[in-house]
């Protein structure tokens, strides 16, 4: 598609070593119109107002001809292919996005790119368009996890001092990026400052970023990519679950000196009697209780359960608060939970290990201190199953799609098997 674009040279704009620039010009109406320079000039009588090109007797001493008529037709095409894209997105101005991407340089629409136009788009703006092509589909917390990776592509982008754009994504930027996520990337907690992600939340960010270009390429807004070198690395870690007497504990503890702690109490007993996720057990609305038990649309996976509340479960939601649950964030709630489940006494030493690229990283703490928003979630899982709930029947509530993900995220398999043991163990006489 040809559009009203062409190559001219202007003799009112001579510089003083007599040389006369040659520009590219977008007609976008009669009155409207934006010139772009091409970075080369000439004599202005070599240029041909006819054909708008440069005359073949320009003299050596100014330029390779073949080269300056390379460079001019791949910058020509280049601007109509800029145009062609500007026009077929709604609310793009063709000349602005001309003015603003034309010149980008770090291999935007680079020379050696011309057959794509896409190269000039700006990566960051398309994951936030990206971002708001999802919000009818998904919920905050996952626009939080897109906005996250988002973070981490940009400062990976100061980290190497170099460009991020579409043409970026091979096998080596997946390999650096992996090594910045796992190493560099900087972690602020608190007033301390680590560097460097866990396996499955580098894996969490890959994935995302996989995703997002997936959706650039099936939207044809970018080309064809192999992604399958973007691997999605996971591994089973060991996490903390509080059993009913930890629970009871919680639920039990007098907070009438530090009443700003209650709220917190209270969603974290809410969530471990119910099994939800974070964003669903501080999100009940009273249209979701029915004839005692809770009708909820779950946030992650979009999928209806049914859910019988408990005694207590009900004492909170209704009786304590007439379904109107405080509203907290996810990094308070993280924070604050610990200063409960400290205070219930809850203080035993667990170590947990993680791996850290190839690495394996062993830490020791309190008890109190690895609990989360998520221990609800687990620890209800694992309750039920060490109860004797049948599998099937917490998966409906968990979401969990086989058993063998089941048995893996609670970890109460090895914990049953010792339980049995010890019952057998104290039967026998000792020593």
């Amino acid at each position: 598609m040809r559009h009203p674009i062409k190559l001219i040279s202007r003799k009112a704009k001579v510089g003083k070593n007599g040389l006369a620039p040659i520009s590219l010009q977008y007609c976008f109406s009669a009155d409207k119109r934006v010139v772009l320079s091409t970075g080369i000039s000439i004599p202005p009588q070599y240029w041909n107002r006819k054909t708008n090109r440069i005359s073949k007797d320009l003299p050596l001493e100014y330029g390779s001809l073949p080269e300056m008529e390379t460079v001019l037709t791949q910058k020509l095409r280049k601007a109509e292919d800029m145009i062609s894209y500007a026009l077929g997105q709604r609310n793009i101005c063709p000349m602005k996005f001309l003015k603003e991407n034309f010149h980008l340089d770090n291999n935007r629409w680079g020379f050696e790119q011309m057959t794509d136009a896409n190269n000039a788009l700006d990566v960051f703006k398309h994951i936030d368009d990206y971002a708001r092509s999802k919000k009818s589909s998904v919920k905050h917390c996952t626009i939080n996890v897109i906005n996250g990776m988002k973070a981490h592509l940009r400062l990976f982008e100061e980290y190497r001092k170099e460009t991020i754009t579409f043409d970026s994504f091979d096998a080596r930027f997946y390999e650096e990026f992996v090594s910045y996520l796992t190493y560099e990337v900087p972690q602020v907690r608190r007033k301390e400052i680590i560097k460097g992600l866990k396996t499955n939340t580098v894996g969490k960010t890959i994935k995302h970023l996989k995703s997002f270009l997936r959706d650039r390429i099936r939207k044809k807004i970018i080309p064809f990519m192999d992604l399958s070198f973007f691997k999605v690395m996971d591994e089973e870690v060991d996490a903390v679950y509080l059993s009913w007497k930890e629970l009871s504990a919680i639920y039990h503890l007098d907070l009438s000196e530090q009443p700003q702690l209650e709220k917190y109490r209270d969603l974290f007993v809410l969530g471990c009697l119910t099994g939800f996720r974070f964003s669903d057990y501080t999100d009940i609305k009273p249209e979701e209780v029915r004839d005692g038990m809770l009708y909820v649309t779950q946030t992650k996976t979009v999928s209806s359960v049914i859910v019988p509340l408990k005694k207590d479960a009900r004492h909170i939601l209704i009786e304590k608060y007439n379904m109107q649950m405080p509203q907290v964030s996810n990094v308070n709630f993280n924070d604050y939970i610990k200063e409960v489940a400290k205070l219930a006494g809850i203080n035993e030493l667990v170590k947990i290990t993680h791996k850290k690229g190839n690495q394996v990283v062993e830490e020791i703490k309190p008890k109190y201190a690895w609990v989360t928003s998520h221990t609800c979630r687990r620890s209800f899982c694992t309750n039920e199953f060490l109860d004797g709930t049948p599998t099937n029947l917490i998966m409906a509530i968990s979401g969990h799609k086989t058993e063998k993900a089941f048995r893996r995220y609670i970890k109460a398999d090895q914990v049953q098997k010792a339980y049995m043991i010890k019952k057998i163990w104290e039967n026998r006489p000792g020593l």
